[in-house]
C-alpha cells in the first residue's frame, strides 16, 4: 500500500504543471482577453499564437514579474521588446497564414518571431545588435522553434537570399521604408513598418502590393518605436 501511495504521488507531482508555469499561463489568458480582444485583435490564429508563446522566457530575468504587462520592456543593449498589443497588431496585419515564408526586421528577444513561426511555415529574422541575435537565436533553439532562422545583419537590406516574402514585418522605425523591403515583398504580399524620424511622430504603416506590383498605404496607428539603425557602408558591396 505505501509503495502504491508513493507511485501514486510521484504520478500527480509529474502531472501536474509546476506554479510559475501555471501563473504564466493564467498571466497570457489574461493579456490576450484584456489586452488584445478588448482593443479588437480578432484574427484566432493570432490570437492562439499569443496565448501560446512564453514571452516571459525572451525578457531578462528582472523583467519577467512584468512579461505581461501592456508595455514595451528593456531587453538590453538599448533596444526592447514590443507591447504585446503592438506585435498582435502587427501580425494580425499581415493576415498570416500556414505556407507563408516572412521576414522579420529586429529580431530584438525574439517575441515577434515567435508569435509569426506559431502561424506560418517559416520565419527569417535580422537583427543588427550581435549580442540580441545570438542570444535570441539561442533562447528560440531552446524552446523548440525549428522554423525560425535568425542572422545578424543589416536589416535595411532584407535577406535576399530567400526573398521574395509573403510578409514582412519590422520592429524599428527608419526615415521612410526602405526599398529593398519593398523589392522582397511578393506581389499580393504585405509590409508592417513603423515610420518616422521623431519618436514623438511615428505611425504603425501596412504597404501592400497587388498582384502587378502597385503599392497601397495605410497608417494603422500611431506608435513609439526605436530608431531604425544602419551598418556603416561596406565599400566592396557598394552600400
Amino acid at each position: 500500500m505505501k509503495m502504491f501511495m508513493y507511485i501514486l504521488g510521484i504520478f500527480l507531482f509529474s502531472a501536474c504543471p509546476p506554479k510559475n508555469q501555471e501563473h504564466y499561463t493564467k498571466e497570457r489568458e489574461k493579456m490576450v482577453r484584456e489586452q488584445l480582444v478588448a482593443r479588437g485583435i480578432m484574427d484566432k490564429a493570432t490570437l492562439n499564437a499569443m496565448r501560446k508563446v512564453e514571452r516571459h522566457r525572451l525578457v531578462p530575468e528582472e523583467m519577467r514579474p512584468h512579461s505581461y504587462a501592456d508595455s514595451p520592456l528593456p531587453i538590453g543593449s538599448g533596444q526592447t521588446i514590443s507591447q504585446p498589443y503592438i506585435v498582435a497588431l502587427t501580425t494580425e496585419a499581415i493576415k498570416p497564414r500556414p505556407g507563408m515564408k516572412v521576414l522579420d526586421v529586429g529580431t530584438g528577444s525574439g517575441y515577434q518571431a515567435a508569435v509569426l513561426a506559431e502561424i506560418v511555415d517559416e520565419v527569417y529574422s535580422i537583427e543588427i545588435v550581435e549580442e540580441l541575435a545570438y542570444r535570441a537565436k539561442a533562447d528560440l533553439a531552446e524552446m523548440g522553434y525549428k522554423n525560425i532562422h535568425v542572422k545578424a545583419g543589416d536589416g535595411y537590406h532584407g535577406w535576399e537570399e530567400h526573398a521574395p516574402f509573403d510578409a514582412i514585418v519590422v520592429a524599428a522605425a527608419p526615415e521612410k521604408i526602405p526599398q529593398p523591403l519593398i523589392d522582397q515583398l511578393k506581389p499580393g504580399g504585405r509590409l508592417v513598418i513603423p515610420v518616422g524620424d521623431n519618436p514623438a511622430n511615428q505611425y504603425l504603416r501596412l504597404v501592400e502590393k497587388d498582384k502587378n506590383g502597385k503599392i497601397k498605404e495605410r497608417d494603422l496607428l500611431r506608435v513609439r518605436f526605436v530608431p531604425f539603425t544602419r551598418r556603416p557602408p561596406d565599400p566592396q558591396r557598394g552600400r
